[in-house]
């Protein structure tokens, strides 16, 4: 997925001309995301943690303040992760993750409009469970940063590449007692497709 990234911004001088995103438009995006935790989760009670990645379909709304500048808020039915602890399984978790983005679409006059974000995610832990107990994992609020780039289809829709990045720590206790703290900070892969109103 990088690699097309790179791609369809090496290429955007190449694509005829697309319209710009201009104040007070608003678009909504369908599509799939793929969170990918990185591959260091931290320790819980000694043991290494490991936390598998997860798809499910998302959503997005975007609303443009100014030309090019538009505050967007991402959705998403709950992921659902595995837990591991040395190589064995621990327990599953539920989370949702609402993520609002401040994005600039860069101009080019082609069809490729990339666009770079920051924000702020907040993910709610849910439905989580383990063989060895009670387990619980508190809620993390923490920076956001998104990176993608959209290809006009017509002048009201696009499909977008995009990847996002998401600062996801979370203290975990076990039958009540604190295990230590599990550090999921994930690249989320997506893909989906812009209406523009």
């Amino acid at each position: 997925m990088k690699i097309t990234l790179l791609a369809v911004l090496a290429t955007a001088a190449l694509a005829a001309p697309a319209a710009a995103q201009s104040a007070g438009d608003m678009t909504l995006g369908l599509g799939v995301a793929l969170v990918s935790p990185k591959s260091d989760n931290g320790a819980l009670a000694g043991a290494a943690a490991t936390v598998n990645d997860s798809a499910q379909p998302s959503i997005t709304f975007e609303y443009f303040l100014r030309d090019n500048l538009g505050i967007e808020v991402l959705g998403a039915l709950p992921f659902k992760h595995s837990i591991y602890l040395n190589g064995g399984f621990a327990g599953e978790t539920k989370q949702q993750p609402p993520t609002i983005s401040l994005n600039y679409h860069i101009p080019t006059g082609s069809k490729f409009t990339p666009f770079v974000g920051l924000g702020v995610n907040y993910t709610k832990f849910f439905d989580t469970s383990s063989p060895l107990g009670d387990l619980k994992i508190d809620d993390s609020f923490g920076v956001a940063a998104h990176l993608g780039a959209d290809y006009a289809l017509s002048d009201k829709a696009a499909l977008r590449f995009d990847l996002r990045y998401a600062k996801i720590e979370s203290d975990v206790s076990l039958n009540g007692a604190g295990i230590g703290k599990v550090e999921i900070d994930p690249l989320v892969t997506g893909i989906s497709y812009i209406i523009k109103f």
